[in-house]
Parts: structure tokens; sequence; C-alpha cells
């Protein structure tokens, strides 16, 4: 199969799900023609290389790291092989690059330089939640991480209610895992009775995936522990 000169998106699995329930059979051909890589962790992208195909030449592979303690100056560089004519992939640490995902800046550069620029198809936790809850997904937002400071979260979950009854709009964020069960305290005891709520835990995991959606008040009664686990939070006011 001939690769040609593009930067390649490359989704990565969200779960432990075998890799051929969640990513199509072209991904893993193309990818093995692939011989430098923008990625978030070395560690994570040469892991899910060899899950693979286990007889990836990762010695003959070119890994640029492009996190949170990336150089923005030094970027553009990792593109280099690219203007050479050569194919680049693009990975997170999980689910779809460039989403919530610092390599958006590599997608950026390619786009202004016109470069031509390919994603592939897997899996995003973003859109699978919101196809999974039942809310707007005509006018929808994802807000990212909001604030740890209680009042200013408080604040920030008051203010993306009252948005999404004006605009209505779904409102999606996401949360670091060892604080869910808090955000949901937050959620139950700030928002409106009425205010619908789904968090989506484990997507993709075939005995892990849980996803529940209902009002906030009925969230108040209910039993629920969703620390140290993937999840995606949404809210819908109407």
């Amino acid at each position: 199969m001939k690769i040609e000169a593009a930067l390649y998106l490359i989704p990565v699995n969200i779960s432990d799900a075998p890799l051929h329930d969640v990513l199509p059979d072209g991904n893993s051909v193309l990818l093995k023609g692939i011989r430098h890589f923008i990625v978030e962790n070395v560690r994570t992208a040469r892991r899910f290389l060899k899950r693979i195909d286990p007889a990836f030449d990762i010695a003959s592979t070119t890994f640029y790291e492009l996190n949170r303690h990336t150089d923005p100056a030094e970027v553009s560089s990792f593109l280099d092989a690219l203007r050479k004519g050569e194919p680049v992939g693009v990975m997170s640490e999980a689910g779809c690059p460039a989403v919530a995902d610092p390599g958006a800046l590599a997608v950026s550069i390619a786009q202004r330089e016109g470069l031509k620029v390919v994603p592939l198809v897997g899996p995003s936790s973003i859109l699978m939640a919101l196809m999974a809850s039942g809310f707007n997904g005509q006018g929808f937002s994802f807000n990212g991480y909001l604030p740890i400071d209680s009042k200013e979260r408080e604040r920030k979950l008051k203010e993306l209610e009252a948005t999404s009854k004006k605009a209505d709009m779904t409102q999606i964020f996401i949360e670091t895992p060892y604080r869910n069960n808090k955000m949901i305290e937050s959620l139950i005891s700030t928002l409106r009775g009425d205010t619908l709520v789904c968090v989506a835990c484990d997507i993709t995991d075939p005995e892990k995936e849980t996803i529940k959606t209902m009002p906030a008040s009925r969230w108040r009664k209910a039993s629920y522990d969703f620390d140290k686990r993937p999840a995606i939070f949404l809210i819908y006011s109407h």
C-alpha cells in the first residue's frame, strides 16, 4: 500500500477493548508505512504500535514528543519529514488527536503551510458520550476542565447551566479521574433539580462501560463510584 505524504491524525484506543473492535483495519495497514510520529508520550505510542503489529520496527522510527512541556518553537521542525515528502503521524495518549490534545498545534502549522492533513476514523469519548447521553446533538460545547477551586467551579457550573437553557446547548466537560466523585457532588449540589446530568465512564470497554443520564435530583439519591475511571460529564437544561 503506497502512503502519500500527509499528516495523518491517528486515533488511539480509549479502553482495553480489542483493537479490531474500535479501530478500522485500514488504520493498521497505514500505520505500518509511517516512520515519523508526533506523540504526546513516546512510551505510550511505542506500546500502541506494538499492539497494532508486534513486528513493527520501532528502532527505525522517529518520535517527536508534543505535550505541555514542549517548547512551541520546536514544533514546526517536527514536520520537516513531511515537507520532504514523507508521511507523518500524530497520536494522542488516547482517543482522537488534536481534540482536547496538544497535537492541534502541529495540525495548525500544517494547515498554515498548505500541507495535506488526513484525519482517520477512531473512538472519540466526547462524541460517543454525546451520542449516548440523549442530549441535544445539534448544539453543544466542549469546555475542557472546569476550575479546581470549589467556588470557581460552582460559578462555572451555574454559567454552563444558564447557557444550556438559554441557547439549547449540551455542555460537555472532563475531570481528572481521581476527582470524578467530587465533580458529581458539585454537580448535584449546584445545579437545579431538573437539569439533566450524564456521566459516561470507560467508553468502549465491554465490561466496565457505564453511561447514565438522570436529573440532578435523582443523582442526589443515587449511589455511585466513578473515581479513577476515565469519564466525560454532560449537562443539559431545557
